[in-house]
């Protein structure tokens, strides 16, 4: 069974690089304390890396 990442966005993505707003909207992210469920890939894991200062990630069943 693959394993999921459950990712929280805890800062806001005003005053944020383009790149960066474009990734936490590609991972379905839009408002602070939002939480999203998605399979623990290495493009996903790219991803969740290049927000790593505004996101928390865990592990999820």
């Amino acid at each position: 069974m693959a394993k999921n990442l459950k990712i929280t966005l805890h800062h806001g993505l005003v005053n944020r690089k383009p790149n960066q707003r474009a990734t936490a909207q590609t991972l379905g992210l839009r408002k602070i304390g939002q939480t999203v469920v998605r399979e623990d890939t290495p493009a996903v894991r790219g991803m969740v890396n290049a927000l790593r200062h505004l996101v928390t990630v865990e592990e999820a069943d």
